[in-house]
C-alpha cells in the first residue's frame, strides 16, 4: 500500500487504515484508488475471515478532498464539482461496491468525525463502532453540491426517504449516540474503549463458520437492494477460509 492506506494482518484479522493525517483523512482520487487496491487484495485472501475500516486519528474522515471543495463561492464549487464529479464519483463508487460486497465481514471502527463521503463510507460496512466523541454529518448541500448517488442510496436503503432528507438536506449534526439512534450506527462506547470493543467483536465473528456468514451477508445485501434473495449459486467458489 502507499501511505494514503495502510494495510496491517493480525492473524485473520485485517485492518484498513486511511492514512492522511494531515489532510483529515479526506478521500482524494489518490486515497480511493489505493483503498479499491487494498480491497481486491483482500478479495483474493484466503486468510483474511474479517476486516477492519478506521481512520488515522483524531478522525476518521472529513469527506472529500476534491478541488470544488476548497471552491470559495457557491458558483466557483459547482462548476469545479461539473467539471471534477466523474473521476471522484467513480472511485468512489468502487470502492464503496467493493467494500460492501467483500465476502469477509467487515466492521467499521469510527474513531472520530465521519463527514460526508466519510460517513458514506462507512455505511458500506456490515458493522459500525463509534467512539461516544464522534459526531456525524452530510455537509454537501450547505456547500452547494449533491451527495454522490452511491451514498444517497445507501443513506435511504438504511433509513427510508423521509430521514434521508432530514439528513442529506438538513446537514444537521449527529453525535454517535444519534446515529446509533436512527440505525446508523451499531455501537457506540468511549474512545478510550473503542478499539478493544471493536477487535472483541472480531474475535466473535471469527468464531462463526465462514461459509454461513458470507452467504446471509450476501443475501441480506441483495435483499436490501434488490427485495430478493440470492440464489445459491452466488455464494458458490467462496475462499475457503474455514
Amino acid at each position: 500500500m502507499s501511505g494514503h492506506v495502510t494495510l496491517m494482518r493480525d492473524g485473520a484479522v485485517a485492518t484498513l487504515t486511511l492514512n492522511r493525517p494531515e489532510r483529515r483523512n479526506s478521500l482524494s482520487d489518490g486515497l480511493l484508488t489505493d483503498l479499491g487496491a487494498a480491497l481486491v487484495e483482500l478479495r483474493a485472501d484466503a486468510g483474511t475471515r474479517v476486516v477492519i475500516l478506521t481512520g488515522a486519528p483524531p478522525v476518521f474522515s472529513a469527506g472529500a478532498d476534491a478541488p470544488h471543495a476548497r471552491a470559495k463561492t457557491d458558483e466557483e464549487r459547482r462548476r469545479i464539482f461539473l467539471e471534477n464529479k466523474s473521476q471522484f464519483r467513480r472511485l468512489f463508487e468502487r470502492a464503496t461496491g467493493a467494500l460492501e460486497t467483500l465476502e469477509q465481514a467487515t466492521i467499521a471502527m469510527v474513531n472520530g468525525h465521519a463527514v460526508g463521503g466519510g460517513w458514506g463510507l462507512l455505511l458500506a460496512c456490515d458493522f459500525r463502532f463509534a467512539a461516544a466523541e464522534a459526531q456525524f454529518w452530510i455537509p454537501e448541500v450547505d456547500l452547494g453540491v449533491p451527495l454522490g448517488v452511491a451514498s444517497t442510496t445507501r443513506f435511504v436503503r438504511f433509513v427510508g426517504p423521509a430521514r434521508a432528507k432530514e439528513i442529506i438536506m438538513g446537514c444537521h449534526r449527529y453525535s454517535a449516540a444519534e446515529a446509533q439512534a436512527i440505525g446508523l450506527v451499531t455501537r457506540v462506547v468511549p474512545g478510550s474503549e473503542l478499539e478493544q470493543a471493536v477487535n472483541d467483536y472480531a474475535q466473535h465473528l471469527l468464531k462463526k463458520p465462514f461459509r454461513a456468514l458470507a452467504e446471509v451477508k450476501a443475501r441480506i445485501n441483495a435483499i436490501a437492494s434488490n427485495g430478493i434473495p440470492v440464489v445459491n449459486a452466488m455464494t458458490e467458489g467462496f475462499l475457503d477460509r474455514g
